[in-house]
C-alpha cells in the first residue's frame, strides 16, 4: 500500500470511529432526555395512574417537556391523549397563566389551548371572557383552532356553572362575536356536551349528579338535546357530541363497542322529527366523528397515520347508518375529524375517501373534502389544486375546483 492510500485509510476509519462516537453520545443524550418513557412504555398503565405520572413530569421538569414524552409515549389502548393533554396543560396554566397560550402548540387536538382557557374562566370567571377573546385568536394551529379553542373552553362553562346544564347553554349562546360569526357559542356547547358526557375532571361529583339528572333522568335518550333550553342551533351541537352517551344505551362495553351496537345506537337518531334534517344529519355525523378515534384505539397521536385498514372500517361502520342521509352524514364527519379543520395533512381523508366503493358516496366524500379545504384555507384555490392533484386521476372528477 502507497504512503497516500495508507493515509487516506487512517483518515478514513478516524473519520468513521468519530461518527460513530458522534452517534453514540447522540444517542445517549437523547435516550437520557426521556428517561421517564422507560416508566411508561409497555406498562398496563390505568388512565389515574398516567395522569398522576404526567402531572409529576410537568410539575417536575416543565409542561413543554411533559408534553414531548406524551408525543413519544407507548400508552396502552384507549387511552385518551387529549385528556393526558388537558393534564399537562392545566400544569401549564398554573404556572404561566392565560400567557402560557404563547407556548402551546396545537397536539393534542388542541388539548393545551383548552386547559388555558379554562383555567382562567374558573379562577377569574366571567370577567375573564375578554381575555379569552385575546387568548383564542392567539391559539396555535390552522384557522380552526379559534373556534376549537372555544371548544375547550366549554368544558370549563359546565364547570364553573357547577354542572347545571340549562345554566351553561345561556352562558355560551351569549358568549358570541361578530367578529368570529357566532362561532364561540356553537363550538362552546359541543365542549359543553363533550364535557358532561365523558369529562368530570374538574368536580366528579357534582358532574356524576349532572349526568344522572341530564343524561338520564329522561325516556328521550336523545335528551339534554332536545329540550326546551336548547336553541336549534345549539341542538345541533349538542347531537354531534352525544354520540358516546348514545353508545352507554347499547354497548355493554363503551371503549369498545361492537358493529351491532351501532347499528341500533343510529336508530336512535330516527326517533328526531322528520323535519329536522339538520339535527338528524348532527345525530348520524357524531358516529362518523368518533369512529375515526375509537378505529385508533383513541390515541389520537395516530390519526394522520390513517390507513387503508382503517378506512374500511370506519367506512363498514357508516354504513351501519342504513340509508342514504345518515350514511352520508356520517362520511362527512369522518372527512372533518380526519382533516380536522385544516390542522391535518388532507393524506388521511383522501385514503378514506378512496377505500369508498359506492361511487355516489365516494363523491359525496371527495366532494365535502374539497369543499373543507377550501373553506379553511380561506379560498385558497392552490390548496384544493393541491388536493385534486393527490387524488388517482380516474376520480378527480369528484374533487369540485
Amino acid at each position: 500500500m502507497g504512503l497516500y492510500n495508507y493515509k487516506k485509510a487512517i483518515i478514513s476509519i478516524f473519520v468513521v470511529g468519530l461518527l460513530a462516537f458522534s452517534g453514540f453520545i447522540y444517542f445517549k443524550m437523547f435516550s437520557n432526555s426521556y428517561s421517564e418513557l422507560e416508566e411508561i412504555n409497555g406498562q398496563d398503565l390505568n388512565f389515574e395512574e398516567l395522569d398522576k405520572i404526567f402531572t409529576e413530569i410537568a410539575e417536575s421538569k416543565g409542561a413543554e417537556y411533559a408534553f414531548e414524552v406524551l408525543r413519544q409515549a407507548e400508552l396502552p389502548p384507549n387511552t385518551d391523549t387529549h385528556l393526558l393533554g388537558h393534564t399537562v396543560g392545566d400544569v401549564l396554566y398554573k404556572d404561566k397563566g392565560i400567557k402560557g397560550m404563547v407556548v402551546c402548540t396545537d397536539d393534542f387536538r388542541n388539548a393545551c389551548s383548552h386547559s388555558i382557557v379554562v383555567g382562567h374562566l374558573l379562577e377569574n370567571g366571567e370577567s375573564a371572557l375578554g381575555d379569552i377573546f385575546k387568548a383564542c385568536r392567539k391559539a396555535p394551529g390552522g384557522s380552526g383552532a379559534y373556534g376549537m379553542c372555544y371548544h375547550g373552553l366549554g368544558h370549563g362553562v359546565l364547570a364553573y356553572a357547577d354542572y347545571d346544564l340549562e345554566k351553561a347553554v345561556a352562558l355560551c349562546e351569549n358568549n358570541k362575536t361578530i367578529e368570529g360569526g357566532g362561532v364561540e357559542s356553537v363550538e362552546c356547547i359541543g365542549g359543553i356536551i363533550m364535557e358532561i358526557v365523558s369529562g368530570g375532571q374538574h368536580n366528579p361529583e357534582a358532574w356524576g349528579a349532572s349526568r344522572a339528572k341530564y343524561l338520564f333522568g329522561s325516556n328521550d335518550p336523545l335528551y339534554p338535546c332536545t329540550a326546551s333550553f336548547m336553541s336549534p342551533q345549539a341542538r345541533r351541537q349538542c347531537l354531534l357530541y352525544l354520540t358516546p352517551h348514545l353508545w352507554e344505551y347499547t354497548s355493554e362495553n363503551i371503549n369498545e363497542p361492537r358493529a351491532e351496537d351501532f347499528k341500533i345506537a343510529f336508530r336512535l337518531c330516527d326517533t328526531l322529527p322528520t323535519a329536522s334534517a339538520i339535527e338528524k344529519d348532527a345525530c348520524y355525523g357524531g358516529f362518523g366523528k368518533e369512529f375515526v378515534g375509537l378505529v385508533k384505539s383513541r390515541d389520537i397521536r395516530q390519526i394522520e397515520n390513517f390507513n387503508h385498514e382503517n378506512s374500511k372500517q370506519v367506512y363498514d361502520w357508516c354504513l351501519l347508518a342504513g340509508e342514504g342521509d345518515g350514511i352520508k352524514a356520517c362520511i362527512r364527519h369522518v372527512v372533518n375529524s380526519l382533516y380536522w379543520g385544516g390542522e391535518n395533512s388532507i393524506d388521511a381523508p383522501i385514503v378514506f375517501c378512496e377505500e369508498i366503493r359506492e361511487s355516489q358516496y365516494q363523491r359525496e366524500c371527495f366532494e365535502h373534502l374539497s369543499g373543507v379545504v377550501s373553506y379553511y384555507s380561506g379560498g385558497d384555490i392552490n390548496k384544493v389544486a393541491e388536493l385534486c392533484g393527490k387524488i388517482p386521476e380516474e376520480l378527480r372528477g369528484y374533487c369540485k375546483q
